[in-house]
């Protein structure tokens, strides 16, 4: 008799939704749940949040299956399981806020009918995208705020909108943060926002360029953290050298102001800061349309950095590096001063 008796497993939509119906819970009743009760409460939620990651990842004993993701996926963003994991997150234990954030970071990626419905969702609750930027200001939740973030930057639509929200300033301070966990992430954070989406960086890029490239100099070039300098210049050129900024390439490095910040980082102890901005100051030396203060500048340190190149070597050989080095020197070797 005992076996007509066996509860029916739960199917994908029936642990979203019951994972649905305690966060709700937690979050309405967070202060007048007896201690036990809410312990109990927190424990089948992280149970849920745990079966969840594994019909999405699969486990030790077998693969996702993609009807089963679908169907998760669909029944997450029916309702307003996204918001309600992201705003009780910080009430769940270590273990899972780590399993909700891979959660959240798989849905991204997951197609219902060949759409991506995270995409769509996130479009209509955009201040969703600003909690997780401002979770850079937590100390506890900034990592997987982060990690949420990153995933929601592989679509178009989020990074456009965060690119064009006043929220996209405050990466310059975040990237600066005295915890250096925080900081790294932020920095990565800002880089898929700068690299990944190619035509709307360059559309971005192209109207504010004044405003983006006097921060991105003056809080990320010229900090005075080393490691701040070697991320910043690194991106800077990945931004500059990418064919979609050619239009933004061409007006940094119209600017003396420009070539001055990259000049001084050519002198740095640092190899690596050394070699990244080579990789942006050789850009200033091709121009063909060089400015004459341009020019003037380059012929008035001439035989400093005819010097510095003589001297500049790199630790495992590189053709293309050496070749980029004469040529370099022949742009230099050649100006006539301008007036």
């Amino acid at each position: 008799m005992k076996g007509l008796f066996k509860s029916k497993p739960r199917t994908p939509v029936d642990i979203v939704r019951q994972t649905r119906d305690l966060l709700i819970y937690v979050d309405q009743s967070s202060a007048s749940l007896s201690d036990s009760k809410r312990e109990e409460k927190m424990a089948e939620l992280a149970k849920n949040i745990r079966e969840l990651k594994s019909i999405l990842y699969g486990n030790s004993e077998s693969e996702p299956v993609s009807e089963a993701c679908a169907q998760l996926t669909q029944e997450f963003f029916r309702e307003n399981t996204l918001r309600l994991l992201i705003f009780c997150l910080s009430q769940l234990n270590l273990e899972a806020r780590k399993d909700a954030t891979q959660v959240v970071a798989n849905l991204q990626r997951q197609q219902v009918n060949s759409r991506l419905i995270a995409s769509d969702y996130l479009e209509k609750n955009t201040d969703l995208l600003d909690t997780l930027i401002a979770g850079y200001e937590n100390t506890d939740m900034a990592l997987h705020y982060g990690v949420m973030l990153r995933e929601c930057i592989r679509h178009q639509t989020v990074a456009r909108y965060v690119l064009e929200s006043p929220n996209v300033k405050k990466f310059f301070d975040y990237i600066q943060l005295p915890y250096f966990d925080i900081s790294a992430d932020a920095a990565a954070t800002f880089k898929e926002l700068l690299t990944r989406h190619k035509s709307t960086v360059a559309e971005f890029l192209s109207k504010n360029y004044d405003w983006f490239f006097a921060e991105f100099n003056s809080k990320l070039l010229e900090s005075t953290n080393y490691i701040t300098r070697r991320q910043a210049v690194k991106l800077l050129g990945d931004i500059l050298l990418d064919r979609s900024n050619a239009v933004v390439m061409t007006r940094y490095v119209s600017s003396r102001d420009n070539l001055r910040i990259l000049m001084n980082l050519l002198r740095e102890s640092s190899k690596s800061i050394q070699i990244e901005a080579f990789h942006v100051f050789k850009l200033f030396a091709a121009n063909q349309n060089k400015p004459p203060d341009v020019v003037n500048i380059l012929v008035a340190n001439r035989s400093k950095l005819l010097r510095l190149f003589a001297d500049f070597k790199i630790d495992k050989e590189d053709e293309q590096f050496e070749a980029d080095k004469a040529q370099v020197v022949r742009e230099i070797a050649a100006l006539e001063p301008r007036e």
